[in-house]
């Protein structure tokens, strides 16, 4: 995320007390399923054989659920660690754009906080801050509004996946709870599918990965999902150029 520092009434360092509780008050319907969503990646991050030390810095550290369950599949087939990170980054590539959405927002922060505050953003966070402040004009309470977004969405996840990870580690494994990663991809999956780009794109990548499947380390998700993604703008940006053709 790049930030910035406002030329408005707030100060760098200040804080306005209304604008962060407006943007915790905006973002507090999605931190139970936020939670819950952790819950189900933390026991599919121990039942996929980590341990609960490696699971919590996990979940600590990388903070991004679609990374964790995107790796753990690396992890458990023994994969080479730069596998492991590319296929991550190709994941959260999309923070690309958001940062690129932020950016003119907060252009002045200093350097450090940007990183900061990029390491605790989050999808919904980020989407319900620019419905709000579509402009990037300076205006007060901007970046209170957004830590009122970020704070307890970062507590929500790690509370939920900490306390998925323990619930993990203490049910059985003849529950059979591995798939409980398979269902949480699903559920950010389904949503997500939205147009015609994005269906093409999926199910490209559904395609390569089942005959990318017999390659070593699973590079076959890493091709699946990079050969998905060009797809999906390969489409979108066909359908752009032909809607602008056609007035």
């Amino acid at each position: 995320m790049s930030g910035a520092h406002l030329e408005s009434n707030e100060d760098v360092d200040g804080h306005d007390p209304i604008a962060w509780r407006e943007g915790f008050q905006v973002g507090l319907p999605t931190l139970f399923g936020l939670g819950a969503w952790g819950i189900v990646v933390g026991v599919a991050m121990v039942k996929s054989g980590l341990t609960v030390l490696q699971a919590s810095v996990m979940t600590l550290v990388v903070f991004s659920g679609s990374a964790q369950l995107a790796s753990l599949p690396l992890i458990a087939a023994g994969a080479p660690i730069w596998v492991i990170f590319a296929t991550a980054l190709v994941v959260n590539l999309r923070f690309v754009i958001f940062s690129a959405l932020l950016a003119p927002h907060f252009l002045k922060l200093p350097l450090f906080q940007r990183f900061y505050l990029g390491y605790i953003s989050g999808d919904l966070s980020i989407a319900l801050f620019l419905q709000r402040y579509p402009s990037a004009a300076p205006e007060r309470g901007k970046l209170s509004f957004l830590k009122g977004l970020l704070y307890p969405n970062w507590v929500a996840w790690q509370v939920g996946t900490l306390t998925g990870v323990f619930l993990g580690s203490a049910v059985p494994t003849e529950w059979q709870l591995g798939f409980a990663g398979t269902l949480a991809i699903l559920c950010i999956l389904v949503p997500l599918v939205a147009n015609s780009a994005a269906l093409c794109g999926v199910l490209v990548a559904g395609i390569v990965s089942v005959l990318a499947h017999g390659l070593p380390y699973k590079l076959g998700l890493l091709i699946a999902v990079l050969v998905g993604m060009v797809t999906a703008i390969a489409v979108e940006e066909t359908r752009g150029r032909r809607k602008v053709r056609h007035g």
